[in-house]
């Protein structure tokens, strides 16, 4: 019962994720932008997501994570309003800004809520539990939001987050009890200045650079900036007693795993979600709904690979089971590469279901890996590591995303975008996802295996 009303929350995020992707090229249209510029709106919420969750298992300890759940909540869905409202790019971002504050204490959060108390061997039908429902939001959002938007319009898109925070917000007090927690001593200021502020020079730079949006020179500066504040925080974590982000949890080698080798795999399947509704769009010349009915086929999969992850696990280990998987979502997100027009929407339908299928194995794996050898006391300060890893990770994919459909735009000598371009994208992504399978291959052939239940020889 946890899961499933923790998952909620998973839900109303993952709806407007996957809602707002369908109805960008409306939203550029409607605020007089173009759609690769507008994904500003995706990275400005991904980024504030990414900066403020390593403050989110601090702010559970000191006040409760019901409490903070429950706040992070009304947050999001007063913030969705916001969105809805707002009058033109500069407003939408600022909203945008507050719902990644918020989404950082209520994932993180509710994960804490949920682990805290398992056995090892609970934790993979747990977290199971925990990605189903939430699976409900990428599988109703494309459709949702591509309907919305033609019916009544792209701004509804927000608006549906409403109900949908208020009734999270009666299951979890009605349901969820408080949990008794010890103060956790003073924040770690300086390291959450240093952290957060090198993740905003050096996301907010890579989005802008070679876009006309600030100064010549700008950019790279920041991003130069944001770097060398990264090396800074890096040495304050390692010597700090409390830190903002606890290194030390690097040395556990699931955990390394699922954080390295993790984010590449999710920087690049954090581009698929942009390129599919808006090749389908723009490429395609086809309606939000019908992108958004096409779209739907990758949640579809993914929800389908939920019950088959358990068994798969049990038999191939987390070691084969992150290799082999990240192979085909490789190859299943490389060969949308070759969508063209021409093609059956069935047959698109079944590949991107492929594609869900694949990836979903991934992500399940990788976030059970993540806490598979942790002990209960450092969960708090993984799952804020773990957060921020994974929220950034898409913001990147859609940085890739962009930067390669201009990028091959440019090259040919054009100003709009062609379908050749989403190809190379597809491409570009297919590839870094491939990357991280040496780092998989150098795992223990047993790691995990108290959780995911593999017999050993």
């Amino acid at each position: 019962m946890t899961a499933i009303i923790v998952a909620s929350a998973l839900f109303m995020q993952n709806l407007d994720s996957a809602a707002v992707t369908t109805a960008l090229p409306a939203m550029a249209r409607d605020l007089g932008e173009e759609p690769a510029r507008l994904g500003v709106a995706i990275t400005s919420y991904l980024v504030a997501l990414t900066v403020f969750i390593p403050v989110s298992g601090w702010v559970a300890d000191r006040y409760g994570p019901k409490r903070v759940f429950m706040f992070a909540i009304a947050l999001f869905a007063a913030s969705s309003a916001m969105c809805g409202l707002a009058g033109g790019l500069p407003g939408l971002v600022a909203a945008r800004i507050v719902q990644g504050l918020a989404g950082a204490m209520m994932v993180p959060v509710g994960r804490l809520l949920l682990l805290r108390g398992l056995r090892k061997d609970q934790m993979l039908t747990a977290m199971a539990w925990l990605t189903m429902p939430g699976m409900l939001g990428p599988i109703s959002g494309p459709m949702l939001g591509g309907v919305l938007t033609d019916l009544a319009g792209w701004r509804s898109v927000f608006w549906i987050n409403v109900p949908v925070g208020i009734l999270g917000l009666i299951l979890v007090a009605w349901k969820i009890p408080s949990m008794v927690t010890e103060h956790p001593g003073p924040p770690d200021t300086r390291g959450l200045l240093l952290v957060g502020g090198a993740l905003t020079l050096f996301m907010f730079s890579l989005e802008t650079i070679g876009r006309g949006v600030m100064p010549p020179g700008w950019p790279e500066a920041g991003l130069l900036l944001g770097i060398a504040l990264g090396v800074i925080a890096w040495r304050h974590c390692r010597r700090a007693e409390r830190p903002a982000l606890d290194l030390s949890l690097l040395r556990v080698p699931s955990f390394h795993a699922a954080m390295f080798a993790g984010s590449l795999f999710r920087i690049g399947a954090g581009a698929s979600p942009f390129l599919v509704p808006v090749l389908l769009q723009v490429g395609f010349g086809w309606a939000a709904s019908e992108a958004g009915f096409v779209s739907f086929a990758t949640a579809l999969g993914a929800l389908f690979m939920k019950p088959l992850a358990r068994p798969i696990l049990r038999w191939a280990g987390f070691r084969g089971t992150v290799m082999w998987g990240g192979l085909a979502a490789a190859v299943t997100l490389g060969g949308s590469a070759l969508f063209t027009p021409n093609w059956p929407i069935w047959g698109m339908f079944i590949w991107l279901a492929l594609s869900g299928l694949a990836r979903s194995l991934q992500f399940t794996s990788l976030n059970t890996l993540s806490f598979a050898e942790l002990p209960q006391s450092r969960l708090s300060a993984a799952t804020g590591f773990m957060g921020m890893a994974q929220q950034m990770a898409p913001a990147l994919g859609t940085v890739l995303a962009t930067a390669t459909l201009e990028f091959s735009a440019h090259l040919h000598g054009r100003h709009e975008l062609a379908v050749q371009d989403f190809s190379a994208g597809f491409v570009v992504a297919a590839l870094v996802v491939a990357l991280a399978t040496p780092f998989y291959a150098r795992l223990p052939k047993d790691i995990g295996h108290e959780v995911s239940g593999q017999r050993r020889g």
